[in-house]
């Protein structure tokens, strides 16, 4: 849990800061009205203060003196403003100062709340460092312990390329120097955007040389973003972050493409791309692999008894018992209505029975209270489980699962069926 310092002398705006905290979960609102009061909080240390979010115009203090003090105990400030003349825009400009937002009613204080939980939010990846000066990698990975990332450091290009390619490192941002010895940061952004595009993979270049020339050559090169050195520490912090934001937008919208919007699954396009690839690897390895079609038994009679928004909640609960039973490595999908595909690969006969029994018979077993209305029932499932050395298409696989999962409603459905 991080905590935020709220000082804001109307009552009205702090009282709208606090409740627009209430969207977050991971940060505590911890206010002040006043200077003083502000100063009483940090002086008392009974409280971690992770960012503030600054009104400049307090009834006992101006501007500069608020923002001194949150930069005195190394806290990041948010300027929170009802107006910016030139000695406040002087104040914010000339210091370490996170961001400005001018008061204009309710979306300044969305958008302050938001900022702070940019600063503050953790990241699942990982920043790799690239500069063959040990005391400037040092610098750059200080200022960066801001951020809540993994950090990890390369002395040049080379080090860089095999740290990067190591999937379980998760490098997806690289700050790269221009001059290094065996291979300079222009060769490395090259290389790194030979595998990786910018919707995937973010680069920073930085050099001592202020030739603007040297700004051109990164960019060209594949780098998204420039910074000068010495990196000043507002500057390294805004661009990472910046492009941390950006990858998780295009992350975001991937999956927005790629995701059921009902069930949070992937859906059958994405299933198909990412299912023809590892049916591939199979094949390269000679491994045996497992599709299964899954289908609800009798869904029209739910949603003709119950009504389609109970429906919808009887193919919710599809997910959630997936989630449990499978492998995280595991691919399923939504193919549409009440029917859904499996993919498992690297598995023995004995263990595809073992799991798609346990399926079954968690669906079998399950009790689901749908909007006041209690129902429970079951699923058909059809598998084809093979060895992958054949010349068979994902398509075919899904066509002969299918073909077992008509054999499994034909019998009398709730039972799983395997074809080989």
């Amino acid at each position: 849990m991080k905590n935020i310092l709220v000082v804001e002398d109307s009552v009205t705006v702090l009282n709208a800061i606090v409740e627009e905290f209430k969207n977050y979960s991971d940060m505590t609102p911890i206010t002040a009205t006043t200077y003083k009061d502000a100063l009483a909080i940090l002086r008392s240390k009974k409280y971690i203060i992770d960012f503030a979010i600054l009104d400049l115009t307090l009834p006992d203090s101006d501007g500069n003196k608020i923002v001194s003090l949150a930069l005195s105990h190394k806290i990041p400030p948010l300027v929170l403003t009802a107006s910016l003349n030139t000695s406040l825009r002087d104040l914010i400009f000339g210091r370490e100062v996170f961001d400005y937002i001018l008061k204009n009613g309710d979306r300044s204080i969305i958008y302050a709340v938001k900022r702070a939980h940019d600063y503050v939010k953790k990241y699942s990846t990982t920043i790799l460092v690239v500069d063959d000066s040990l005391m400037d990698r040092m610098r750059v990975t200080e200022i960066l312990k801001d951020i809540e990332v993994n950090i990890l450091e390369a002395s040049d290009g080379e080090e860089a390329l095999k740290i990067i390619n190591e999937p379980e490192n998760n490098v997806t941002v690289a700050i790269i120097d221009f001059k290094m010895p065996n291979m300079d940061g222009l060769e490395l952004c090259m290389k790194i955007r030979a595998d990786y595009n910018k919707d995937n993979f973010s680069i920073i270049g930085i050099s001592s040389n202020s030739d603007t020339s040297i700004v051109d050559k990164f960019i060209k090169a594949g780098a998204n973003d420039f910074i000068l050195k010495p990196c000043r520490m507002n500057d390294l912090l805004l661009k990472t972050r910046a492009n941390l934001e950006l990858l998780e937008l295009f992350k975001r919208t991937k999956d927005m493409a790629n995701r059921d919007f009902l069930t949070g699954m992937f859906n059958r396009r994405y299933f198909f791309d990412a299912g023809t690839l590892i049916l591939n690897k199979e094949k390269r390895k000679n491994e045996p692999v497992a599709l299964a079609m899954v289908d609800i038994d009798k869904f029209k009679n739910i949603n003709d008894e119950h009504g389609h928004l109970v429906g919808d909640i009887a193919i919710k609960e599809v997910k959630r018992i997936f989630d449990k039973v499978l492998r995280k490595s595991d691919l399923f999908a939504r193919f549409g209505g009440e029917e859904f595909c499996i993919l498992i690969d690297n598995i023995m006969l004995d263990d595809v029975k073992m799991i798609f029994e346990t399926i079954r018979n968690e669906f079998e077993t399950n009790m689901i209270d749908a909007n006041g209305t209690t129902i429970s029932y079951t699923v058909s499932i059809g598998i084809y489980y093979g060895i992958g050395t054949d010349n068979e298409t994902l398509d075919d696989l899904v066509h002969k699962a299918d073909n077992a999962l008509y054999e499994a409603k034909d019998g009398g459905r709730n039972r799983f069926i395997i074809h080989t």
